[in-house]
């Protein structure tokens, strides 16, 4: 499957668009009228400010500090790049401070502080340490990453945690519990060798001592060799501390009998060689970034018995932060504790490593598009595993209050877990399995509207994100020209390009289409037009002809013109029974809306129709289908007989016998919400509903645009079902990015 390529222009306009940065702050309390300013404000926060200064821990009840952790830098080891100075880590903070709230709801700024002085560093964030209620330091040079840390520990009461030595380790140790478990071997028994003694393999050599590996069993190198005992040259204290009595001298000695490698160094520190001259089952971590020590191909063509890991998404089992540093902050800030401590690391590493051994959700097997299973491959979960922000916090905190670092310890352990579970976004999985499908499928995905600089700016992000092959029809002249204009000259060598004037198919195309038109008032002339000069009725006779796999179009004509032409070679209107869905995403909630695209006015059986097609849709994006036909009234009240019909429809749903839930008719908020579903107990709804059929097009487009505009929700769609092949129609106020999400769907099939 192709790698996916990210091109300097893109990570720019990513960063620029929409608005420049990554993260903004939004008020969680009304700020509408003025008692809410009264209450926010003077004169009203002098009660909590009050509070607070007699009783400083309920800070915690009264402001954010529960729930905010600062990312701080001073950009002197920023990734793979050095010393780029603290404005220029700031990128990377920003990308940090999203992690945090993506992967487990932990609100988070990042602080680039502009001194390489540790002792003007250290005085900076422990004055900050009031507003905070945890540190997450990152991207600081060892060695002094290792004095800021330790003396700000040693200064604040609120955890303070070095990502890039503590997560590399905490994660390094789990994969090698699992390692370990599969080889049949004990960490107090094994020879252990580390290549790269910063501040990342520093850590992990001292968490796995804290585990029981053996000091006189654990043979650190550095550029300069094994240190070991005596050693004077490159030393300093935190590399005594592990040097050893041997006479070992070079990694290729020490890696002799080995049981375990990891690697924190440079590409290519290790050889086949030296693998070969390991113990049985070697344990190889080679976490350097972005190219491994030595890469799993490499290692497995001379020891087939190897387990291996990287730090690269592309390999099997990826060591990968973020499965741990957002779950130990949930964890450390929901006791809120006043430290983390190593036996909370412990406790996420043993957490992590249990829930690799269970059986995978079927979920996370969509999303990487293969199954997985607990073996060689699979030793870490991955980072979209759904149950980590459930399993691994509860770990930690427990941990942290049996240790004694935690404040306010949590009574009842059961209800924070099921809390938990409700903190993150379902529609990110959703999104992230269709993307994996796409990635698998591998579609030749035919972009109509070749002469507009967003379609072209999609078909290019649809190629280099691995989806498959992007087909565009346009003039070659006119696409190069406008790609040269959007920074993109360079792929005009990868898009394959199309129009009638090139096409070896042009006069099979008109052929077919005659057939289809000769008795509906075209004659050849008119043919020979709509396919030499409409870019749309020639895409999708390239679809029909399988010429290309899927289609996406709309960019740049009114949906209702578009849908016209694409009916010249395809049966997509009410008629033949399609219809057209939109997606809502909004705070974490999916509702999908029909029809928003072809049935002007349907009937009973046509919103029966309809919602059939929305629930193959919904099923297609990883959802049980819950289809509510709503009104403005509910189960007859008041009477209408412009109600009449959603009443109607779901009759027609059971003499089909359909298997997926279906209620109505009712307003949007019985549908909707399920407090308010409690005062009609007979109604069929186990839940609030996920689909939305409505009375008639317009009322769709108002519904999808009023939540577009004024709640601020994410639009797809909408999306064509009941089309014998995958067409989707944008809109015209669609951005390149709306539109390679059309050009997704259609790669998955779906409709």
């Amino acid at each position: 499957m192709p790698k996916a390529k990210i091109t300097n222009e893109e990570a720019l306009a990513f960063h620029l668009e929409p608005t420049p940065g990554k993260w903004e702050i939004n008020a969680t309390v009304p700020m509408t009228t003025q008692r809410d300013l009264s209450l926010a404000y003077s004169p009203g926060v002098a009660v909590p400010c009050e509070a607070i200064a007699e009783n400083p821990e309920t800070a915690y009840d009264y402001t954010n500090k529960g729930n905010l952790v600062a990312v701080i830098s001073n950009g002197t080891a920023v990734l793979g790049l050095g010393n780029l100075g603290a404005l220029g880590s700031k990128p990377v903070m920003e990308g940090k401070s999203v992690l945090f709230k993506r992967f487990a709801d932990v609100n988070s700024i990042d602080i680039e502080l502009d001194t390489e002085d540790p002792d003007e560093f250290i005085k900076a964030v422990r004055l900050m340490g009031p507003t905070f209620g945890g540190i997450n330091l990152e991207d600081i040079k060892a060695p002094e990453c290792f004095i800021i840390e330790q003396r700000l520990k040693e200064e604040m009461d609120i955890p303070v945690f070095h990502d890039d030595q503590h997560g590399t380790a905490v994660i390094c140790a789990a994969g090698l519990i699992n390692a370990l478990h599969i080889s049949g071997k004990k960490i107090e028994d094994v020879k252990i060798v580390l290549n790269g003694a910063g501040a990342a393999g520093i850590a992990c050599i001292e968490l796995l001592k804290a585990m029981g590996a053996r000091h006189d069993n654990c043979i650190v190198c550095d550029t300069k060799g094994v240190i070991y005992q005596g050693r004077t040259e490159g030393m300093n204290q935190w590399k005594s501390a592990h040097a050893v009595k041997t006479d070992l001298r070079t990694l290729e000695e020490a890696m002799q009998d080995a049981d375990v490698f990891l690697g924190v160094s440079v590409k290519g520190a290790v050889t086949q060689d030296m693998v070969k001259s390991m113990a049985d089952n070697p344990v190889i971590f080679a976490m350097a970034n972005p190219d491994p020590e030595i890469t799993p191909e490499e290692a497995h063509e001379v020891r087939v018995d190897a387990i291996v890991a990287t730090g690269r998404s592309d390999y099997p089992n990826q060591v990968n932060n973020v499965l741990g540093f957002p779950y130990l902050f949930r964890g450390a800030l929901d006791i809120h504790a006043r430290a983390i401590n190593d036996e909370m690391k412990i406790a996420c590493a043993h957490a992590l490593a249990g829930l690799a051994r269970e059986d995978v959700p079927d979920e996370v097997a969509l999303a990487y598009g293969k199954s997985l299973s607990f073996g060689r491959d699979y030793i870490i979960p991955t980072p979209f595993d759904p149950r980590l922000i459930h399993r691994i916090p509860p770990a930690v905190a427990k941990v942290g209050m049996d240790t004694g670092v935690a404040r306010r310890p949590i009574i009842d352990m059961d209800a924070y877990e099921h809390g938990l579970r409700g903190r993150m976004d379902p529609t990110q999985s959703i999104l992230r399995g269709l993307n994996a499908r796409a990635r698998a499928a591998q579609s030749r995905m035919i972009f109509a509207e070749g002469d507009d600089p967003r379609v072209l700016r999609a078909a290019v992000m649809y190629q280099r994100s691995g989806f498959g092959k992007a087909l565009v029809v346009g003039r070659p002249e006119d696409v190069r020209s406008k790609l040269e204009t959007a920074g993109l000259g360079d792929a005009v060598r990868e898009l394959e390009i199309i129009n009638a004037a090139n096409t070896q198919h042009f006069e099979t195309y008109k052929d077919f289409l005659y057939e289809r038109l000769n008795r509906k008032g075209f004659d050849r002339k008119d043919v020979h037009r709509l396919v030499g000069r409409d870019r749309h009725v020639f895409s999708a006779l390239m679809l029909a002809h399988g010429h290309g796999d899927g289609l996406v179009t709309g960019a740049t004509r009114k949906s209702a013109h578009v849908l016209d032409q694409i009916n010249h070679v395809f049966d997509a209107d009410a008629t033949n029974g399609s219809a057209g869905v939109t997606a809502l995403l909004h705070k974490g909630r999916i509702v999908l809306i029909g029809d928003t695209l072809v049935h002007e006015w349907p009937d009973e059986n046509d919103l029966a129709n309809i919602a059939e097609h929305a629930a193959g849709v919904a099923r297609h994006m990883g959802l049980e289908p819950r289809v509510a036909f709503v009104s403005f009234s509910t189960f007859g009240y008041p009477v209408s007989e412009r109600a009449e019909k959603m009443h109607l429809a779901p009759a027609v749903l059971d003499q089909r016998g359909v298997d997926f839930e279906y209620e109505g008719e009712m307003t949007v908020d019985v549908a909707l919400n399920a407090k308010a579903q409690e005062a009609y107990p007979f109604q069929r709804l186990t839940g609030p509903a996920n689909i939305l059929i409505v009375p008639a097009r317009h009322s769709a487009s108002i519904s999808v645009k009023l939540m577009q505009e004024m709640g601020g929700a994410t639009v797809v769609g909408p999306i064509l079902s009941g089309v014998d092949k995958p067409i989707q129609i944008c809109s015209t106020t669609s951005t390149a990015n709306d539109v390679l999400n059309m050009a997704v769907l259609a790669a998955c099939n779906i409709g």
